[in-house]
């Protein structure tokens, strides 16, 4: 909950001229107007004034899935996304027999397409309000635990006011560290279907050793559909559930991209760093990174070598696999970049130059001082238990004592108010709640999980005694991990099912071994959980008063700031164009003639046999573009986007459909802390390719229809 009221700072509608590079900038909706002759002037037909009104298409077409960006693509509800996306979906529906994440899955009809993995949703845009007062009201006078708590009040009192409104998912979130607040109000959509996903060696192609590279022959592209009951209303899945009918889908270009053109993508960003102090980037690139990228790659090397030669195992850890390697890949490009970029020195002169405006006016001195002496304290203080949080959130990796630990803590809650429980844990989460014990079941190994869970003890037991949880020590003394697995019945989805309903008694008088460990380290997890608060309050004030002096430094320089992006709704733009990178020419395109040269027919270059051959053929089908003479497959861009931004539509210049947002370069990753537009690449999965594979290689006409392409 911490990183909610810390995040980041408003939409501020700060009447300001726009940054000096066009390309860099995760826009609020409510910022379009401010930068709309800069947008003009890049290239967009569209007005720029209305661009960021929510009410209007495109960004009535925008969606989320809670992890991933999305967008409708007809009036039918069909939702586009990234083929990573839906790999929980793909997996959970997978089983040697209809291994989905290699083949791919296609229904036929309606009737055909299968519910999505317990959990997802679509939510659909809709309001995206300034409640800064109303956050604020109360917490003025307070400091630590006291400020968090007021805090946390006012914004589940928002919350619980905006879904009083039926179907209705609401938040609060932090801008510019606190300064201001703003309460994104989304559409629910409950039942999630798996339409159509290409088979891994179209979706994945290239795999992990192409992962934040170029070039790029990956079609990361897949379809869900949204469904509602009868009455329109957000409704679990039924099978008298009917396909919900969007206010507004975006339209498929007629001409896809092509060099040098205006391109733009809305979505759902989900953390940048930007605005964090030089001694935090210090930290990260220094210290926490570097050992969150040998854990990672542990972690995935362990996962191979339990799951080699095992189907089952392998499509059950498949979508966990991807996400580690997906992440210790892109930690590794952020330490590059950084080194490259020289990003803590350029952090540190810059955050020298704002705190030399700070003293040289008496008045800021007085207004700012105290407040980034206090900031110093708490970033020092953070730093100092930031890598042992790090050691110990290790354990989270035994799926069984995870589940034990949140049902016990779910129970607890359950004991009072709902307006008093923790986020995660309300009336509003049971549903989720459910879910997340359930998916459980075709994701866990028990011998691999143990297995697992004994490493991550291990690198945890690396700690210094002090620093590590006495409570958990003091109960595995003397046991070995295998009598806990044994002696538990949380493997099995119904016995987990049946602890949602006990009560704090009923797990202290419990036998399972996960729910004794769970038990006993409680009392020290809250205790933690109260320190963690206590100087989340402290840092809310401090950070939200220097973000305050940081956007008059911006005001000052002629300079309008965006927000670190923190999961609400963004808006970025720029151009399709390649680069140069040490002496070699990236082009802006790769083309399916480049799939082929790739193709090996084994492991992660594994493409369709009828699409090599198609290929081969050069059957395009007048899908083929004009400048290149050929099909494209992957294009590059200079939008600005992070982790979250996967599956966010790229439209033209006249908001129409040219594509998917899916990755970055690796040398760029390094943006979650710092623009560069020499190296800051975006790559997007172009619309040709995919209609193309659509139309041609898996015969998916009924969708083709649908959209309005044929």
């Amino acid at each position: 909950m911490k990183n909610i009221l810390l995040a980041g700072t408003s939409a501020l509608m700060l009447a300001l001229p726009a940054a000096a590079l066009a390309d860099e900038g995760m826009w609020l909706p409510s910022q379009t107007g401010a930068i709309a002759e800069e947008m003009k002037a890049a290239g967009l037909e569209l007005d720029a004034k209305t661009l960021g009104d929510l009410q209007r298409p495109p960004l009535t077409a925008i969606a989320s899935l809670g992890g991933c960006s999305a967008a409708f693509l007809s009036p039918q509800g069909l939702v586009a996304t990234n083929h990573h996306c839906v790999a929980g979906s793909l997996q959970y529906n997978s089983s040697p027999e209809n291994d989905y994440l290699t083949d791919g899955f296609l229904a036929k009809e309606l009737g055909d397409e299968l519910p999505a993995a317990p959990g997802s949703r679509i939510y659909v845009i809709e309001d995206l309000r300034d409640v800064t007062a109303a956050m604020l009201k109360g917490a003025d006078k307070l400091e630590g635990r006291a400020r968090y708590d007021r805090l946390q009040a006012n914004r589940t009192a928002l919350i619980e006011a905006c879904e009083k409104q039926a179907n209705r998912r609401c938040d609060v979130r932090a801008y510019f560290g606190g300064a201001q607040y703003w309460l994104q109000q989304q559409l629910e959509i409950q039942d999630v279907r798996l339409v159509y996903a290409p088979a891994g060696g179209v979706g994945n192609f290239g795999g992990e050793k192409d992962n934040w590279q170029w070039p790029r022959h990956t079609g990361d592209f897949s379809f869900y559909r949204a469904y509602v009951a009868p009455d329109g209303s957000s409704a679990a899945f039924s099978k008298d559930n009917v396909p919900f009918k969007p206010k507004a889908w975006l339209p498929i270009a007629k001409e896809g991209a092509k060099e040098g053109d205006f391109v733009m993508v809305a979505g759902f960003p989900g953390t940048t760093e930007r605005l964090r102090t030089a001694d935090e980037a210090r930290f990260y690139y220094e210290e926490l990174y570097p050992y969150q990228q040998r854990t990672l790659a542990e972690y995935g090397d362990s996962i191979d070598a339990l799951t080699a030669g095992n189907q089952a195992a392998t499509i059950a850890y498949a979508a966990t696999l991807q996400g580690v390697e997906n992440y210790e890949k892109k930690i590794a490009g952020q330490l590059a970049g950084a080194e490259a970029i020289s990003l803590v020195a350029k952090k540190q002169a810059e955050e020298a130059a704002f705190r030399a405006w700070i003293k040289a006016d008496p008045k800021r001195e007085a207004q700012y001082g105290a407040a980034l002496a206090e900031l110093d304290k708490l970033v020092a203080d953070t730093n100092a238990v930031s890598l042992a949080d790090a050691k110990r959130g290790l354990l989270g990796r035994g799926q069984l004592y995870g589940a034990a630990r949140t049902l016990y803590r779910w129970a607890n809650e359950q004991a009072k108010p709902d307006k008093d429980r923790e986020p995660g844990f309300q009336a509003r989460d049971k549903a989720f709640m459910t879910q997340r014990m359930a998916i459980i079941e075709r994701r866990y190994v028990e011998a691999i999980d143990m297995a697992l869970f004994a490493d991550a003890i291990a690198e945890y037991r690396t700690l210094p005694a002090d620093q590590r949880i006495t409570s958990f020590d003091a109960f595995l003394e003397g046991k070995d991990l295998a009598s806990l697995y044994a002696g538990s019945e949380l493997g099995t989805t119904a016995k987990r099912m049946e602890w949602m309903g006990k009560t704090p008694a009923d797990f202290k008088a419990s036998s399972d071994p996960f729910i004794q460990l769970a038990v006993a380290t409680y009392d020290e997890s809250m205790a933690a959980e109260a320190a963690d608060k206590e100087r989340a309050g402290r840092m809310q004030k401090a950070r939200s008063a220097v973000m305050a002096a940081r956007l008059a430094y911006a005001a000052s320089q002629g300079k309008t700031m965006y927000p670190d992006a923190n999961g609400s709704l963004r808006f970025t733009y720029g151009k399709v164009t390649g680069k140069t990178v040490d002496g070699q020419i990236w082009t802006a395109f790769t083309t399916a003639e480049g799939i082929v040269a790739k193709h090996t027919g084994r492991g992660e270059f594994d493409a369709p046999d009828k699409m090599i051959e198609l290929i081969k053929a050069k059957d395009y089908a007048g899908y083929t573009a004009p400048a290149l003479g050929t099909l494209p497959v992957d294009f590059m861009s200079t939008v600005d986007i992070t982790n979250g931004n996967s599956g966010s539509s790229t439209l033209n210049a006249r908001g129409e459909f040219v594509g998917l947002a899916f990755d970055g370069t690796i040398e760029g990753v390094v943006s979650d802390w710092m623009y560069d537009p020499a190296i800051n690449r975006t790559i997007h999965v172009d619309s040709r390719f995919m209609l193309w594979t659509m139309d041609k290689v898996d015969g998916a006409t009924r969708l083709l229809e649908e959209m309005g392409v044929k």
